[in-house]
C-alpha cells in the first residue's frame, strides 16, 4: 500500500481533495463506529417493543383495521348467544392517570418479586365497567398490536374517570402504578420485563395524546379516532384534517472537554439530592440537531461546542402529560471553551467532572439495589400495602455512607451516555480520533 504523503505529493489538485474528503468520510465513520461499539447490545428502557415487530397487511386478522372490525362485532354481540370467537384473543390494559395497571409476582427461587402489566380480557374489562353503568365503545379501545408467537391483540383503554374501579381490580391484587416507578422496578437485564416496559410506555403515550387532541387544531370541533386510534380526523365535514400521534424530540448530550479528561455534567433543582445528568433541551422549529446541541449548551452554561458525535435515541413518555413521548437524541459534544455561565432560570449548578470522578459515582451507586427497592415497592402496592421510601436513599457506598455524586440509572439515556465515555480507552476514543489531522493515517 503506498503511504498517504507520496499519495498526495503524486497526485493532482482535484484528486487530493477527493482524497482528502474521503479521509474525512473513513475518520467519521471510525468515530461512529467506536461510539456504536461502545454501548451495550441491549434496548434502552421503553425501546424494543414486542408488539410492534411487523405491520400485518390490512387483511390479516391481527392488523389494525381487522381488529378493529372484529372489535367493534364483539362489542355488538350478546356473549350468551354468540360466544367470542377463539381467534383471535382480545387483552386490554387498563391505564388511570397515567398510570398502568400492574400486579407483582414472587416465582421460583427469586428474593426479588417481579411485576407484569396487569393485562384482562375484553370481557372481563366490558363486565368491571358495566357495573358502573359504563358501557364499552370501540372508540375507548386504542389497538396496540399482537405479539407474532401468539393468538392475541392487545388494546389499551384510559379508565380515569371511573374512580371506583381502584378497590374493584384492588381486590384481585392489581394496581395501577406510575410508569417511572415501574421503570425503575424493572430489572434491565431481563428482556421480558424491558419488554413490558416499551409496550407500557408505548401504550401511555399514546393514550396520553388522545386526551390532548379531543379537538382540532384548526376549526375547533371535536375529534374521532381512525385506525383503531393510531389516528385522529376532525369531525368537521368541510375541515376532517388528519391527526397523528406527536414526538416530542429533545436533544441530550454529553459535553466533553478538549483534553477528553472532563465531563460536563449538571444539575436541575427537581433532581433527587446528589445526582447529576448530561444537559438537555428540546430542539426548535427549523433547527438540526448539532445546532440544538451547540445551543442549549451555549444558553445553558456558556460553553461552545464544535464538534457533535451521535450515540442512541430513547423513546421517554415519563415526562409531563403534556408531551406525550419525548424522544432523546444522545449525543457527544466536544466543547471548545470550558469557562462555566450557569442559566440558574434553567440549572441549579453545572460543573466539569473528571473521568477519574464520573468512574467512581459509577461505581458507588448501587443501581441494582434501587431497582430491588422499587420491585419490592410495587408488589406492596399491589398488596395494598404501600411503603414511603425515597429511592434515592439506595445510591450510597459500601460503608453505608451517601455517594458524593450518582448519576441516573441504566433505565436512562444519560447513564449509557456518561458510562460510555467514562469506561473508554481515552487513546482510542472519538474525541482522540477527532484531534488527529487526516494525514495522520499513514496508509490506505
Amino acid at each position: 500500500m503506498l503511504s498517504l504523503s507520496r499519495l498526495l505529493s503524486s497526485s493532482s489538485t482535484s484528486s487530493r481533495f477527493l482524497l482528502c474528503k474521503t479521509l474525512t468520510l473513513t475518520k467519521r465513520t471510525i468515530i461512529s463506529s467506536l461510539t456504536t461499539m461502545s454501548m451495550s447490545l441491549n434496548s434502552h428502557a421503553f425501546a424494543g417493543n414486542p408488539l410492534r415487530s411487523k405491520t400485518p397487511k390490512t387483511h390479516d386478522p391481527f392488523s389494525p383495521s381487522s381488529a378493529f372490525e372484529s372489535l367493534k362485532t364483539r362489542l355488538l354481540q350478546n356473549p350468551e348467544n354468540h360466544p367470542p370467537p377463539e381467534s383471535p384473543l382480545f387483552k386490554v390494559l387498563p391505564f388511570r392517570k397515567g398510570r398502568p395497571l400492574a400486579s407483582s409476582s414472587v416465582t421460583g427461587d427469586d428474593v426479588v418479586p417481579s411485576w407484569h402489566l396487569g393485562w384482562i380480557s375484553l370481557a372481563d374489562c366490558e363486565g368491571i365497567l358495566g357495573k358502573c353503568g359504563r358501557q364499552l365503545r370501540e372508540e375507548s379501545l386504542v389497538y396496540l398490536g399482537s405479539r407474532a408467537e401468539e393468538d392475541v391483540v392487545y388494546w389499551a383503554i384510559d379508565v380515569s374517570e371511573e374512580g371506583w374501579l381502584v378497590p374493584e381490580l384492588g381486590g384481585r391484587q392489581f394496581c395501577f402504578v406510575e410508569l417511572r416507578t415501574l421503570m425503575v422496578a424493572t430489572d434491565w437485564a431481563d428482556s421480558l420485563a424491558m419488554g413490558e416496559l416499551a409496550v407500557a410506555g408505548h401504550a401511555r403515550a399514546l393514550l396520553e395524546w388522545h386526551n390532548l387532541s379531543r379537538f382540532c387544531g384548526r376549526c375547533g370541533e371535536k375529534t374521532v379516532p381512525k385506525e383503531a386510534g393510531r389516528r385522529k380526523q376532525c369531525s368537521n365535514e368541510l375541515c376532517k384534517i388528519r391527526v397523528y400521534p406527536r414526538v416530542d424530540p429533545v436533544v441530550i448530550m454529553l459535553v466533553i472537554d478538549r483534553e477528553n479528561d472532563r465531563a460536563l455534567l449538571s444539575r436541575q433543582s427537581r433532581f433527587v439530592p446528589r445526582m447529576w445528568s448530561c444537559l438537555a433541551g428540546f430542539i426548535e422549529p427549523g433547527e438540526s440537531l448539532e445546532e440544538a446541541v451547540r445551543r442549549e449548551t451555549y444558553e445553558e452554561t456558556g460553553i461552545e461546542v464544535g464538534e457533535v458525535v451521535y450515540h442512541s435515541s430513547q423513546p421517554w413518555p415519563v415526562g409531563p402529560s403534556s408531551i406525550p413521548c419525548q424522544l432523546m437524541v444522545g449525543f457527544f459534544a466536544y466543547a471548545k471553551s470550558l469557562e462555566i455561565d450557569v442559566d440558574k432560570e434553567e440549572l441549579e449548578d453545572a460543573q466539569w467532572h473528571s473521568r477519574e470522578d464520573v468512574r467512581k459515582a459509577l461505581t458507588f451507586a448501587e443501581y441494582k439495589k434501587a431497582q430491588r427497592t422499587a420491585a419490592t415497592k410495587v408488589d406492596q402496592m399491589c398488596k395494598g400495602v404501600e411503603r414511603g421510601q425515597s429511592l434515592s436513599a439506595d445510591f450510597n457506598v459500601e460503608s453505608g455512607e451517601l455517594a458524593p455524586m450518582f448519576i441516573p440509572g441504566p433505565f436512562a439515556i444519560a447513564y449509557h451516555l456518561i458510562s460510555t465515555w467514562a469506561n473508554e480507552d481515552p487513546s482510542t476514543s472519538a474525541a482522540a480520533l477527532l484531534k488527529q489531522p487526516s494525514s495522520s493515517i499513514s496508509n490506505l
